[in-house]
Order: structure tokens, then sequence, then C-alpha cells
């Protein structure tokens, strides 16, 4: 089955500028030298009065005995153009007239303060952003006293039903004050994506995939390099590392069950995320149950085989790898919560993609968020989260009205979950750490990877299928790769590998 038809599957889803000059710190003597000064805009790229002329020889001369004599800084844009050469704007123009002319500039220019010490403009301390990046800074110096005033001020501009900055920055003032707490970790697993009460049965996690085209169309990439590099195959192999609910297979399995040679017999694996096992519920039983009925509408053969283990502890027994099937493996969102060697001295992120690369996979997908929250120290972390988390829930504000509760549940109980990790966690207890996509080339590659480019034609549906969410969703090719994200901002990368 070539990608063609499996796409066929989705599209059923649907004043003037002036120059600044140097502050006068001494003035040229005698100042009655002022009726012969020499009119001359273009002898200093500084100033028009550059030089003083001498009455008698028309020379240019300085006060030689003052090394801090300075240009004046006279603005001749300010000055009659009477006329195009000096000495006719000299006769033309009253002595007393250019000597009260420059007196007020002159003194003018003495009040201003030195160059390097302009008064700044006031702070914007009702800017959210500028606000929220005080605080961390505060936080960061250690100036908890003004970390406090500053926060004392932003819970009054912030709102988790206002707009996207106040939605946020409702999350990232708890977030900084957990840190300056030491209480990171205790919010971030009180925060965990439950599934709803009552008869809606998608949990917080599902929800946003659902609104979230970053996410669905990174998922359906994934599934476009699985169906091509196994579509000629009838024992189909997927281990899953974080299966969630086992919702990114549905169209997959749909495509598979429609091949015109008959579908395949498929094995899926799904290994068990502690950290994300709350998103289901009821844990991987119900995956089983959601894929058995997925087999029986589709007819196609789902054996599902689930593996309750960390990631980072799994072995090849225990994926239970088969002679005879395509190996397909999949990373959805899940990678970066792997230990690497900044945190562990085994380095498990890597040892696992070694592991995987010994079972020799037909093709391995990587589906991350394209963010660098991973070695960096604490305040340009938190400016990385505050720039990819105002793209994030800016883009919600086009699917979600602001007072629906189910906005309200995801941005809580997912996103601002990842961003308090994020801020106020350290060391192992923090599990959020993203890595951008040439970082996650460069671990394929040292575990002896090759990138599996994906279909342009994949990329090509994608793109015409975002158009009916929101002009400012963007999709980018790179490198064989592919960058999902909101106006400027990359939020996830998909990319396949074998």
């Amino acid at each position: 089955m070539d990608s063609h038809k499996f796409f066929a599957h989705i599209r059923t889803g649907a004043d003037l500028s002036f120059s600044s000059f140097p502050a006068i710190q001494s003035l040229p003597n005698p100042i009655s030298s002022i009726d012969c000064l020499k009119f001359n805009p273009t002898s200093s790229p500084n100033s028009p009065f550059t030089d003083y002329i001498d009455p008698q020889t028309h020379t240019a001369f300085r006060d030689s005995h003052d090394p801090t004599t300075e240009n004046l800084p006279l603005d001749y844009s300010s000055y009659p153009q009477l006329c195009s050469s000096p000495t006719t704007f000299l006769q033309n123009l009253n002595r007393s007239q250019l000597m009260k002319r420059v007196l007020l500039q002159l003194e003018s220019d003495l009040m201003r303060p030195e160059e390097g010490t302009m008064s700044a403009a006031p702070p914007p301390i009702n800017d959210i952003k500028w606000l929220l990046t005080a605080c961390a800074r505060a936080l960061d110096e250690k100036k908890l006293s003004d970390f406090d005033r500053l926060v004392d001020h932003a819970r009054g501009l912030v709102s988790i039903t206002g707009n996207p900055i106040q939605r946020l920055g409702a999350y990232m003032i708890e977030g900084l004050v957990a840190r300056k707490e030491a209480s990171g970790s205790n919010i971030y697993r009180a925060l965990r994506c439950n599934e709803p009460t009552g008869k809606d049965l998608l949990s917080y996690m599902h929800i946003l995939y659902e609104i979230c085209p970053y996410l669905k169309f990174g998922y359906e990439a994934a599934n476009g390099a699985i169906a091509e590099a196994c579509r000629n195959d009838d024992r189909i192999h997927i281990i899953d590392f974080q299966i969630a609910q086992g919702g990114q297979w549905i169209t997959l399995l749909q495509a598979l069950a429609a091949r015109p040679s008959g579908p395949p017999h498929v094995r899926i694996t799904g290994i068990d995320d502690p950290v994300s096992r709350h998103a289901r519920g009821d844990g991987l039983a119900a995956v089983g149950k959601r894929l058995a009925a997925i087999s029986e509408r589709f007819k196609i053969q789902v054996e599902f085989h689930p593996v309750p283990v960390y990631a980072s502890l799994i072995t090849i027994d225990m994926l239970g790898v088969r002679p005879g099937e395509s190996l397909a493996v999949n990373f959805p969102l899940q990678l970066h919560h792997t230990p690497d060697e900044s945190v562990d001295v085994k380095n498990p992120r890597d040892g696992l993609l070694r592991l995987v690369k010994s079972m020799s996979p037909k093709v391995v997908t990587l589906v991350e968020q394209e963010s660098n929250t991973n070695t960096a120290p604490f305040f340009p972390r938190f400016k990385e989260a505050l720039d990819y988390y105002s793209a994030m829930f800016e883009s919600l504000d086009v699917v979600l009205a602001r007072d629906r509760k189910e906005r309200i549940n995801v941005e809580q109980h997912c996103l601002a979950r990842d961003l308090v990790n994020v801020i106020a966690c350290e060391g192992k207890e923090r599990v959020e750490r993203h890595e951008m996509l040439g970082k996650w080339k460069s671990r394929f590659n040292m575990a002896g990877f090759q990138q599996y480019p994906l279909s342009s034609y994949v990329n090509s549906v994608l793109k015409g299928l975002l158009k009916c969410y929101s002009e400012h969703y963007t999709i980018v090719e790179k490198d064989g790769a592919m960058l999902l994200g909101w106006k400027e901002r990359n939020l996830i990368s998909t990319s396949a590998w074998h």
C-alpha cells in the first residue's frame, strides 16, 4: 500500500530619523569664532558642525589643549536651508539669529545625559510577557523580595479564562512559585491527564490531539512512513513506545484493511510509560479493547501485546520480536521522557536507540516537540518555554472558545503540567526534556540510523488539510523531516529512520 492510498483515508477525516551624536564635554575657544563657522553637512557623519574655521586662513582648527573637545552635535536638518553654499547661507542669515540658534542647541545638548547613560524607558509593567520574564530573572538571581513583588502584581493580570497570554501567564506564575518553594514535582504529579467523568470517554490528551492539527498531522506523517515501508508485507509488528489510547493507529489499520492484496496481520506492542499512563484512565486493558473493536470493524487481524514497563527499562525479550515480521518502531512524544547523559551517566536515551537499532527495524518514526529544554540553565529554559507555549496557547484560541471547559481542562492538565515540570523541576524530577530536530538527528546517527525521507505526497496532503484549520498553522519541510507549527514558531517535528 503506497502513501497515496493511505492518505485517501485521512482526507475523509478532515517625523525624520536622526543620528545620535556624542555629548559635548567642552567647547572650543573662542566662541566668537562662530561667525566664521563653515556650514558643511558632509564633513562628518556625526555632525554638520565638525570644524571651526580660522577667519584669516579659512582652515580648520580645534582646541589642541583640550583632549575632550568633541564635534558639536548639532542637527543641521533643523536649520534653514536657504541656499546651497555656506557663504550665501551666512550672508542671508542674521548673525544674531544664528548665535541664538546655536546657543539654544548647545543648551539642549548639555542637558542630555552622556552617551551610555540615557534614561531607560519605564518598564512595561503591565506587559505580561515582560513581567513573567522579570519574575524569572529575579528568581534566577535570588532576588526574592523583587520576585514576590512582581508575582503579586502579575497575579492581577492573568486568568485561566482570559486571552492566550493571560492563560499561559497564570500557569507560568504557579510554576515559578513552585520552583521557589521546591514543590514542582508535587504539582506535576497532581496535574495528571485524568479521564473526564461522565459519558465522555476521551482523555484530555486525546482532546488535545483532536483539536491541535500539529499533533494529529505529526502522527499521520509517521503513519505514512510506516505504510510506505511495510506496503508489501503480510505480517507487521509495530512497537509503540507510548501507546496512550491507541488512537494513532485507527487510520493506518483502516488503510491496511483496504489493501488490494488483502489485509496483513498486525501485531501492536504497546509500552506503558508510567509518566503518561493516566491519559488512559483504566490502563492498557482499555487500549486492547479499543484495538479489538477496530479489528472487528475493519476486518483486519490485530494482536495487542501490552508491556507495562518504563521505556528506559525495556529489553528485547520484553518486546516479543518474531522472525518473518516487518518491524516498525514508533516514538510519539515519548523519547524526551527517557533520561539522557545529563541526568544518568548510563545515558538511557541513547541506549534505547541502540537497542532499537539492534532489532533491524524497517522504519523508526519520531514525533517530538520542537523545543530546547533539556540541558539549558533555568533562565534561558524559561524563555524558551515562554516562547514555545505562547504559540501553543495562541493556536488553541482559533479552535475552542475561551470559556469551553474542555479547553481549560486540556490547558491545565496537559500543557500546564508539562510546563510546570520544565520550569519548576531539576535533576531526575525534570522529566520533560525536549530537544530540537538537529539534536535528535545527531542521536539517531550515532546509534547507526540513516534518515528515511518522508513522502512529498504525504506533506502535500497534510498542507492541504491544514488549510481547514487556520492560515497561521504551518508546515515546513526540512532535510527530509517535517516541522509543524504556529506562525513563525515550529512546535512539532516528525522524522523517520532506518
